[in-house]
């Protein structure tokens, strides 16, 4: 199965359905301008975000993601020099630190709080990240966690260090860190089960996910011993749990959200992640065998609705694979033989874990696909 590229393909399918209807928080209007229920891609209206777009187009966060995938591809890895001379060359002069321009048709504040630092004030990467609370880092993350999925503690360090080039808070890196980890589960093999979170708080206990942990297994108290250092490691686990309940509401027979898209009433239609990241779980787990229906819900259910399409997209995807993904979703994704390209060589190129030779117990590391 192409979970590899079923995740990256389905983070972009996402973006560019959401294109069209993106940031209506008036469900009234995005009903009347829109249609009652969205099924396909749109063109977006004169004078609304990403205006001059074509149905089919992706986003400047799609764009970013495309340019992960291509450094990825490039590298062979991860390589943060190759990917900032990229967004250096490629990205930023075409950017005025203004929302309503650059490709894509809009940037979004922690692109646009780099660019200032990086552009008009020259200082070097490392010092331009900014405080928005969002989830840009965690969508361009994914093609990161997808290319490392079987090997959870390069792909922390390297997702949290693509994050940090833009977005400074802790709290917002840690979520975003997070989201990234279920992501490599799932692109391993995993489905998104309230069984999850027990499986990444193993991995915190191993060592393997840079957060800090005192409870025992199943958070029972800790045991009497010294607590280990919190240096390098984000303050709580909290993080990775989200999934794991969102998980267990979308399974409780008691807890109803009908129809689903009102899982963005619930938990909320603005930007910041904390809304985002628990309405993409609850679908990617309520429609975890289903991409059509998940992805459908998250753009009907307005707000920032590119965002929780796009983190929904990547999550489901990775569990269907690329074969799992409608064919005219595909078909009607502008550049798609190009997207399909790269995809397929992120996943012949995605990491496998090291390994030890039996005749000489030195170390290899083996590219192939993680389907």
């Amino acid at each position: 199965m192409q979970r590899v590229a079923g995740a990256v393909m389905g983070a972009l399918i996402g973006d560019a359905l959401a294109l069209g209807c993106h940031w209506y928080y008036d469900l009234a209007e995005l009903r009347r301008e829109c249609g009652p229920w969205i099924t396909d891609y749109l063109t977006p209206r004169s004078g609304r975000y990403h205006s001059g777009l074509l149905a089919g187009d992706i986003s400047q966060t799609g764009l970013l993601l495309v340019m992960q995938m291509e450094s990825l591809v490039h590298c062979a890895g991860y390589v943060e020099k190759d990917f900032t001379q990229r967004l250096d060359t490629e990205l930023f002069p075409h950017l005025d630190g203004t929302p309503m321009q650059g490709p894509g048709g809009y940037t979004n504040q922690s692109i646009r709080e780099a660019w200032r630092k990086r552009v008009p004030e020259h200082h070097p990467w490392g010092e331009c990240a900014g405080d928005a609370d969002t989830t840009e880092g965690a969508e361009r993350a994914i093609a990161i966690a997808a290319f490392y999925a079987l090997r959870p503690k390069k792909m922390a360090e390297a997702v949290c260090s693509n994050i940090a080039l833009t977005q400074r808070d802790p709290a917002i890196v840690a979520m975003s860190v997070a989201f990234s980890a279920v992501l490599a589960q799932l692109v391993s093999g995993a489905a998104l089960t309230p069984q999850i979170g027990a499986t990444l708080m193993a991995q915190v206990r191993s060592g393997a996910l840079p957060f800090h942990t005192v409870t025992q297994g199943h958070l029972q108290p800790p045991p009497q011993a010294a607590e280990r250092t919190q240096a390098g490691r984000f303050t709580s686990p909290d993080a990775l749990l989200t999934a794991g309940y969102a998980a267990l509401a979308a399974a409780d027979p008691d807890i109803v959200i009908e129809p689903a898209w009102k899982v963005s009433l619930v938990y909320g239609m603005p930007c910041a992640i904390y809304h985002q990241l628990p309405a993409a779980y609850y679908l990617a787990s309520r429609f975890r065998e289903d991409y059509e229906s998940a992805v459908l819900h998250a753009i009907n259910g307005g707000g920032q609705n590119m965002s929780r399409a796009m983190l929904t997209g990547a999550l489901v995807g990775a569990q269907v694979g690329l074969e799992g993904i409608p064919r005219r979703f595909i078909t009607g994704l502008r550049d798609a033989q190009r997207y399909l390209a790269l995809a397929a060589e992120l996943e012949q190129s995605a990491v496998r874990p090291v390994t030890r030779t039996a005749a000489t117990g030195a170390s290899a590391t083996s590219r192939s696909s993680t389907g």
